[in-house]
């Protein structure tokens, strides 16, 4: 195999600049934090809450703007029969930074939560907390396996180089830096990665417009001259599919700990959301070199290039179209730099999603549910071990798995249809409670699972109004293979029944609680009439900094009908300022 030497050289330059600024990173904010009195395992997470707009706005821009991101988006504008119309993710996550900032980020931030899973175990209770767990950490895990092997082929398409080891090397690195200086080191990695993937990709679309083989693209645009139009179009029949996988994009892209991970390391409520409005502009500002990178690919004639005369498309070689494009319609020197810039928007996004994962582990798993009297010390112990194990578990996964885009599929929906109605009850809606929770968990999962998934061949058992069986044809092999699409917008209403179930059963519990009907020994999950239990978290268990007083703090009548979902109202969740004792007593009151 022959390996291309200026390709290695530039890609060694570029992980050896990502390294130096993650090292010095973890260098310059060492003592960050401590100052203040906050622990160093906090400060590993949040940053010490001390991200300003600059660096804040840069790495929740690049946390979305990932490998998936940029190839994706190409892919879609690419692709025949969906073009530009089916290419969701430019404007759907940037919706979704929008309305994360404008609903979610001030109760968050205001509130000194440390992660995400923070107010699902204060007001569900540690077990409910780890539940709500596995979706969002295996979201975290099959996303960055995901991007870790679509990083992998595209260094062997254009490097040449050994697939293995070209991933092992890359999740090395970001495994490295985040170990040495947790969010700091992620956060301004991000700003050099994001100037790379701006740069990069932009450098390389006047060489691939200018060659021989692309024809004008705004001709092929509404054109059919080598494929069908790349500006594409949306079909009657799949208006109610594209508007689901819209809303997931939009809502499903909120409940995310590398989002929250952002918005909790602002230096107030305030700049949290304008952090989210400016990544929205930043979303929508890098696809545009990937949307320009699709439509040439769909406006070349391949077989005027070095690639052959047999359309990518046709070699099920579509996802790969953004380095195809760098490879074999731009000189070498340019294809190198928009590698670079292709291995950038990777590592933002793997070690993002790493510390994330590992994040909610020490401290919603291992601290708050088992060790609750754990020195900080051994906290900062654990991240460090569980971002080696859950980076070198994506690792693995994205070498030995084949169907690893799949099962990211699969949980970014139950990321969707789980955790987002839970987030949404939590925080807005009064009177939820551990019951509801449940029961919301279990039908969004039943739902969501009844549907089926086609990228992991995995049969429905619920057919909704609409589903059809269509051929899949495999271009190398000829085989043709029958999926069930289901064209009804079944991902939102699992969503929506995983709401109505939560707020639902959360009434029905309380109802037959406090009026007598079931009797006190059945309230097993201490959910509606025990409100001060061992099992849910109170404030100096889930927040160490004094100077946030959450209200559960208050001292309160012993009356059945206060539950704790009492304290949690909409006017004190949407103001900055801090709640004091008296006042929080006088309101239950």
């Amino acid at each position: 195999m022959a390996i291309h030497v200026e390709g290695l050289v530039a890609i060694v330059i570029f992980y050896v600049l990502i390294l130096f600024v993650g090292i010095w990173a973890a260098w310059k904010n060492k003592k960050a934090g401590m100052e203040e009195g906050a622990d160093r395992s906090e400060t590993i997470m949040v940053g010490g809450r001390d991200i300003g707009l600059f660096v804040g706005g840069f790495t929740m821009t690049a946390t979305w703007v990932g490998g998936g991101y940029i190839n994706g988006t190409a892919e879609y504008v690419y692709l025949p029969g969906f073009g530009l119309a089916w290419a969701q993710a430019p404007f759907g996550y940037a919706l979704s930074l929008v309305v994360g900032g404008l609903f979610f980020a001030k109760p968050m931030r205001s509130r000194g939560y440390v992660t995400m899973l923070d107010p699902f175990q204060q007001l569900y209770g540690k077990r409910m907390g780890g539940l709500l767990f596995i979706p969002a950490l295996m979201g975290e895990i099959f996303w960055s396996a995901a991007i870790l092997s679509a990083l992998g082929a595209t260094l062997s398409v254009i490097v040449d180089i050994d697939i293995n080891m070209s991933v092992v090397i890359s999740a090395l690195i970001a495994i490295f830096y985040t170990l040495v200086g947790g969010l700091y080191s992620v956060a301004y990695t991000d700003v050099v990665q994001l100037f790379c993937i701006f740069l990069g990709l932009w450098v390389s679309v006047p060489f691939a417009l200018s060659n021989p083989a692309v024809s004008d693209i705004t001709v092929t645009a509404v054109k059919q001259v080598y494929q069908m139009p790349w500006v594409g179009k949306i079909i009657s029949s799949d208006i109610w599919m594209w508007i689901d996988n819209f809303c997931l994009l939009m809502l499903g892209g909120i409940p995310w700990q590398v989002y929250f991970q952002r918005v909790l390391s602002a230096s107030s409520a305030t700049y949290a959301q304008v952090l989210s409005f400016l990544a929205a502009f930043g979303c929508l500002v890098m696809a545009v070199p990937s949307v320009l990178i699709g439509a040439i690919g769909a406006s070349t004639d391949w077989n005027m290039t070095t690639y052959g005369p047999v359309p990518p498309m046709e070699k099920d070689q579509s996802d790969m179209i953004l380095p195809i494009v760098l490879q074999h319609l731009c000189p070498t020197y340019i294809s190198f730099f928009g590698l670079g810039a292709v291995s950038a928007a990777v590592m933002s996004s793997a070690d993002s999603s790493i510390l994330s994962a590992s994040s909610m582990f020490a401290r919603n798993i291992y601290q708050l549910a088992f060790r609750q009297s754990a020195s900080d010390r051994e906290i900062v112990w654990v991240m460090r071990i569980t971002i080696f194990v859950f980076g070198a578990l994506a690792t693995a996964m994205a070498l030995l798995t084949g169907t690893v885009y799949g099962l990211w599929y699969l949980s970014s929906d139950l990321v969707y249809v789980i955790i987002f109605p839970q987030l949404l009850s939590v925080l807005f809606v009064k009177g939820t409670n551990t019951y509801g929770s449940v029961a919301g968990y279990i039908f969004g999962l039943v739902l969501r699972i009844g549907g089926g998934e086609p990228y992991l061949r995995l049969p429905p058992f619920i057919y909704y109004p609409g589903w059809q069986q269509q051929p899949k044809v495999h271009h190398l092999t000829k085989e043709v293979e029958y999926v069930i699409v289901q064209r009804f917008p079944f991902k939102t209403v699992s969503m929506l029944g995983s709401f109505l179930g939560n707020v639902i059963f959360s009434y029905l519990a309380k109802f037959l609680f406090e009026s007598g009907t079931l009797s006190p020994k059945y309230d097993f999950l201490d959910a509606v009439l025990s409100k001060h239990s061992r099992e849910i978290m109170d404030k100096t268990t889930l927040v160490n900094n004094d100077n946030i007083i959450l209200s559960e703090m208050a001292p309160v009548k012993p009356r059945h009908s206060i539950t704790l979902a009492g304290t949690f109202t909409n006017k004190e969740a949407m103001s900055d300022g801090e709640t004091s004792p008296d006042s929080s007593n006088n309101e239950i009151d």
